[in-house]
């Protein structure tokens, strides 16, 4: 392919050789580079691609696209550019062919929610008889493939070639988590969606490897609405209006509001012997009941953000409802059975933020108690720990401090530091280093209507232990622990 076909959608500067050079390959990771190909020069948060461009040369490239003055050995075209990692999200574009315009993009931003809601909106459209892939937190899904992710939106690269094997499947839709951070580091560039959603704001990823302030987190979650035909908003959120300052697209809103598009009604809570789960009745756009097996008010808003965008895929009601009643996501308030005289569940909750709105939600459910079995990740802020400690012991009845994935960190220091924070309240605690041995601990203190709330991991099967990741998953140590009590 001719190099000024990848560049084709870009404005840039020939600093030496010619844009009319034949290319193989496009990369943007200098150990994969191969003859012939064109090599774009990333700076990241780790290395700096430009400090490598006489290494790609030895190993071959043709061409290197740069967005400072980079000195190249003779023989190598050197394209200058504004911002590489724009360039690179178009060029990955035009290397696939440009896939996303063969599929109906549907991307999802927010502080929480999006997880939960990409697997609802895929199980109510496959049930519709539409293929759909998905990009996301967990894993992308191609046909009948799942790919572990390492961000919850890869790199601009990886997406588009996502959407080339997805156009090769048959897939006619893709929904994907569009975070902020992919979002200000151009990683959904020139992306057209088809339906942008935005489920709510609130103060997480605010530091110096990710968003400098509030500020800077709002103004790139509204970057999606300037990319997308249609809007899908939370009016309930106080940030919306925020969010969509700039917004170029048609918007439609969803939410407990009477000023909300679409409308939740009779909310009721459902507990029954180790169920939980909510029922309510939509109204506005659509009008209809229903019932999901994912208690609180939080899956509330991610079940209508989802009838909201299968709304415009013309989905009917009854298949709406059943996939609904269906949905589950592995490690989102994931209901595992253990007893038929209290509930346990798995949730990712890993900060005070979502763990206070978990145990918040878990209140309006009545139980004789909540039991919250967590711990928190080491080398990672002792902050996090103190106010995850704090929110356990103010909101729990009985906390079983654990380890996570201690990293480098002795588990029990990183243990000692969420005490300092329970320390604060007046909750009720004791310590179990051993994740299982807490577990164990939990199930066979349990007693009639409690709610264990087994937390921080979520999806993950592996603790990373001194730069090691062992198998562990919660649903298996759970699994491991009935069988040696002898509960069936």
């Amino acid at each position: 392919m001719k190099l000024n076909s990848l560049l084709e959608h870009l404005e840039y500067e020939v600093r030496q050789g010619s844009d009319s050079i034949e290319v193989t390959e496009l990369i943007h990771d200098s150990r994969k580079v191969t003859p012939g190909s064109v090599f774009v020069c990333i700076s990241g948060a780790v290395s700096d691609g430009h400090a490598y461009v006489e290494e790609v040369a030895a190993k071959g490239a043709k061409a290197v696209i740069v967005e400072r003055p980079t000195d190249a050995p003779e023989g190598v075209t050197v394209i200058h550019v504004d911002d590489t990692r724009y360039a690179l999200a178009l060029m990955s574009a035009a290397y696939f062919g440009y896939p996303a315009r063969k599929l109906k993009v549907i991307g999802i931003t927010g502080t929480k929610g999006k997880t939960t809601t990409t697997y609802m909106v895929k199980s109510i459209l496959e049930g519709a008889g539409y293929k759909v892939g998905l990009i996301g937190t967990i894993e992308a899904i191609i046909g009948d493939t799942s790919i572990p992710a390492n961000n919850t939106t890869p790199e601009s690269y990886t997406i588009h070639q996502y959407f080339a094997q997805m156009v090769e499947e048959g897939c006619d839709c893709v929904v994907m988590e569009v975070s902020s951070q992919g979002l200000m580091l151009h990683r959904t560039a020139g992306i057209q969606f088809e339906i942008g959603i935005f489920t709510n704001l609130g103060e997480d990823h605010i530091g110096p490897n990710e968003h400098k302030d509030f500020e800077d987190y709002k103004r790139c979650k509204g970057i999606l609405f300037t990319q997308c035909r249609l809007g899908i908003a939370n009016v309930d959120d106080k940030w919306y209006k925020d969010v969509f300052q700039n917004a170029t697209c048609r918007v439609e809103t969803f939410g407990f509001s009477s000023e909300a598009d679409l409308r939740a009604t009779r909310v009721q809570h459902i507990a029954r012997p180790g169920y939980l789960g909510v029922a309510y009745h939509v109204t506005g756009l659509m009008d209809f009941d229903v019932e999901i097996d994912i208690p609180g008010n939080f899956s509330v808003y991610n079940s209508l953000t989802a009838i909201a965008v299968c709304r415009h895929f013309g989905v009917p009601v009854e298949k709406i409802q059943a996939a609904l009643k269906q949905a589950k996501v592995k490690g989102r308030v994931e209901m595992v059975k253990v007893s038929d005289e209290f509930a346990m569940l798995i949730d990712y909750a890993h900060n005070a933020m979502s763990l206070e709105s978990l145990l918040e939600t878990l209140r309006d459910y009545n139980p004789g108690r909540i039991v919250t079995i967590f711990g928190c990740g080491g080398n990672r802020s002792k902050t996090r720990r103190y106010e995850m400690g704090e929110v356990s012991g103010r909101l729990s009845d009985f906390t079983i401090i654990t380890s996570d994935n201690p990293r480098f960190e002795e588990p029990q220091e990183i243990i000692n530091d969420i005490i300092t924070g329970i320390q604060k309240t007046d909750g009720k605690y004791i310590d179990i280093c051993d994740r299982k041995e807490a577990i164990r601990y939990a199930i066979a203190h349990g007693q009639a209507g409690d709610i264990i709330v087994l937390a921080g991991k979520g999806h993950e099967t592996y603790q990373e232990i001194k730069g090691v990741k062992y198998d562990m998953d919660d649903r298996v140590l759970i699994k491991e622990v009935l069988e040696e009590l002898h509960v069936r």
